[in-house]
């Protein structure tokens, strides 16, 4: 083992550097006061931990984001763990890193030498906020929709720059593919990398300046910062690490219905660290909204960074600092009223949190191609050959894969593709392709999708697509944006409007582009009955 230290310390210097790092001197008033610094480093840690973990089954696009997260927290291992993880961690790290702040500011350990680690430490602050900020949008719900639509008006009203920060956040033609994809690469792609990069700067100027001491400290001998502070942090750690898993574990993240910009009905509502800011604006309206929205805001973000250039005081015990202390109370005082009154003032809406409806079955899950292909297969009676007993093969346990060029040749052509007679097939191309496709798809897990797709499913999905729904309307990520997309229609309209709609679109929504269908009574109820069983 000497040897092996020995061969790391003349090759890299790392065991020489961590002896160093745990014995370094401390002030001996240090203690339980100085751990969020280290509590707020592991969240962040824990943050890229599950940051990664979500990464490898999430799909960055809209409407495929929401998607990929829903199947994330129903289907995957551990996926509604790691998302808990990530969610609560947020709110945590917040927590932790405000009440870092607070306790160096009480403290007054931002007084000379240590201004620029200080100034470190309120950019990080305003980094773990912006964290928060663009991740909320990355779960593509209405709430996280919503939210972002007011985010992107307010950044809009800055005096001068309002159009040019539009323009930056990709939100000038409203929230979209755009804004998502900004968001998406600040939150990943650009400020994990910064933000290391701050922590080993802050932590480094932590060191090089030491912790700082107590006016009484000077006649005490400084104490090793391991083995006592070094326990401290451990179970200061554990604790959090302990409720934050507790949240994870019992408290579900809800996720809402996939974003939908037609519904003009929802009350958004920012993450509660902001609301705050949200119950402010109350205050401004019409042409003094700017004050609320931009002015106060970064009167108190230049303030938090001259706060080392205006206390230019001796370093005195917590005792006598006073009007530090009073400035805290006061803060916490004012946020809290802003944020109770924020909470009371939120009327109340149903919950549109789909993790509590249930799991969504198999079928419901199926583009509507896929859908209609299992009525095309079903209109043939391919089953009566193609099954467990029949005289052809089963589709779904076939261990050579035909490609869909050949299953479309085949459908025209049978003789010429296998030799074997089979009766001729009424589809059109645009259904033998839609079968072909899902046929190259089947097998023996999915399979059971042919049989438990309900009936008014597969009809209403073969209406949808034999009239073209898909050119304006998305189901399931598939499909175009024209038009509002149709999951979870069940929460934004009764039956009686969607039959309506049907039949006079122009009526219900004036300026619209869509025709009136002139269904029968029995495709009427099926298609309405389809696009309200949309999860």
């Amino acid at each position: 083992m000497r040897g092996l230290i020995h061969w790391l310390e003349t090759r890299t210097g790392l065991p020489g550097a961590i002896q160093h790092f745990l014995y370094e001197d401390i002030p001996a008033s240090s203690g339980w006061h100085q751990v969020p610094g280290s509590v707020a480093a592991f969240l962040f840690m824990v943050q890229m931990f599950t940051g990664i973990m979500l990464a490898f089954n999430y799909a960055p696009t809209p409407g495929e984001a929401y998607n990929s997260l829903r199947f994330l927290v129903t289907e995957i291992t551990g996926g509604k763990l790691m998302r808990g993880l990530h969610h609560w961690g947020a709110s945590m790290m917040i927590v932790v890193v405000v009440l870092h702040m607070i306790q160096v500011f009480i403290w007054g350990a931002y007084k000379k030498p240590r201004e620029a680690t200080w100034i470190l430490g309120v950019v990080l602050l305003l980094f773990t906020l912006a964290f928060g900020l663009t991740g909320y949008l990355l779960p593509w719900d209405n709430r996280a929709y919503w939210g972002t639509v007011v985010t992107t008006q307010i950044a809009a009203s800055a005096p001068g720059l309002g159009p040019y920060v539009l323009r930056l956040l990709g939100a000038e033609s409203g929230v979209g593919a755009v804004t998502f994809a900004r968001f998406y690469a600040v939150h990943v792609l650009l400020l994990p990398p910064l933000t290391i990069g701050l922590i080993a700067v802050h932590i480094y100027l932590v060191r090089k300046h030491g912790v700082a001491p107590v006016p009484s400290d000077e006649a005490v001998p400084p104490k090793k910062f391991y083995p006592g502070q070094v326990y401290k942090d451990t179970v200061a750690i554990f604790v959090t690490f302990l409720i934050l898993f507790l949240a994870a574990a019992f408290a579900q993240v809800p996720l809402e219905r996939i974003a939908d910009p037609t519904d003009t009905s929802y009350i958004p509502r920012p993450e509660w660290y902001f609301l705050f800011l949200f119950q402010t604006l109350k205050f401004f309206e019409g042409p003094l909204e700017v004050i609320g929205s931009v002015v106060l805001p970064t009167l108190a973000i230049i303030t938090l960074f001259l706060v080392p250039f205006i206390d230019r005081t001796k370093l005195a015990s917590v005792r006598q600092r006073t009007t530090a202390i009073g400035v805290v109370v006061f803060a916490a005082v004012g946020w809290t009223a802003l944020t109770a009154a924020a909470i009371r003032s939120t009327p109340p809406t149903p919950s549109q949190n789909v993790l509590a409806e249930g799991p969504v079955e198999k079928w419901q899950q199926l583009s509507p191609v896929e859908l209609a292909a299992i009525g095309y297969f079903r209109k043939e009676a391919c089953n009566s050959c193609h099954d467990h007993d029949g005289p052809a093969a089963n589709l779904a346990a076939v261990t050579t894969k035909r490609d869909a060029k050949w299953i479309v040749e085949h459908l025209r052509n049978p003789d010429k593709t296998s030799g074997k007679a089979m009766g001729n097939v009424a589809l059109t191309s645009a259904q033998q392709n839609a079968l072909a496709m899902f046929l190259t798809k089947l097998t023996p897990e999915n399979a059971s999708q042919l049989e438990a797709a309900p009936a008014f499913a597969v009809e209403g999905a073969m209406i949808y697509q034999q009239n073209q729904c898909g050119v304006c309307h998305t189901v399931n990520g598939v499909g175009s944006k024209l038009g509002p997309s149709l999951n979870g229609l069940s929460g934004r309209r009764n039956r009686e409007w969607v039959e309506q709609h049907f039949a006079d679109p122009q009526k219900l929504s004036p300026g619209t582009t869509m025709p009136p269908y002139k269904f029968s009574s029995r495709d009427l109820d099926r298609i309405t009955s389809y696009v309200l069983a949309l999860p």
